[in-house]
């Protein structure tokens, strides 16, 4: 009978070289889907195309823009990171808000805000997702200007911006 392993030594190394590979495929594709954040394997994972809501608009905001709305007092920082953070640091005047909190604490937060207002979430990190998770759910409370400041507290500090220290409520005494 003939076996052409017998007589093409390197099939075999071909054949055990391609269940090698498809196995780890396999492994890799399994584990990404269990994954708290998948990767994505098709599709636009930019920035921009992470951040644009259901009716199609891109609620990214550049630091200049952001910078321009501090400045003016216009719009509401809010930092979706953990109080721990926030504590280390955060833009000056935001208000504290984490992701992991926010069906919680979002009525104290936002009970005085007109729902046009002007709200920008931010995160750390290119690839944080808790600003733009928060500012997806302050537009399904109704909020209809809610803009992320991707990579925000890193960005902010970078520029040399206003920032400030410690917990919301020792600054407000």
């Amino acid at each position: 009978m003939f076996r052409a392993s017998n007589y093409y030594p390197w099939f075999q190394s071909v054949c055990q070289l391609a269940m090698i590979v498809g196995t780890a495929a396999a492994v890799a594709l399994i584990s990404n889907h269990f994954r708290l954040t998948p990767l994505l394997l098709v599709g636009n994972g930019s920035a921009e195309a992470r951040l644009t809501n259901a009716s199609g608009r891109n609620m990214a905001i550049s630091l200049s823009d952001a910078k321009t709305l501090h400045m003016s007092g216009s719009a509401v920082f809010l930092d979706a990171r953990f109080s721990d953070d926030f504590s280390k640091g955060h833009i000056q005047g935001a208000t504290s808000l984490p992701w992991a909190e926010a069906e919680q604490r979002v009525m104290e937060v936002v009970a005085n805000m007109p729902y046009d207002a002007a709200i920008i979430t931010y995160c750390d990190g290119d690839t944080c997702d808790l600003s733009r998770e928060l500012a997806l759910f302050l537009e399904s409370l109704g909020f209809s200007n809610v803009r992320v400041l991707v990579n925000g507290w890193t960005m902010w500090q970078g520029a040399g911006l206003p920032i400030q220290t410690g917990n919301q409520e020792e600054k407000k005494g």
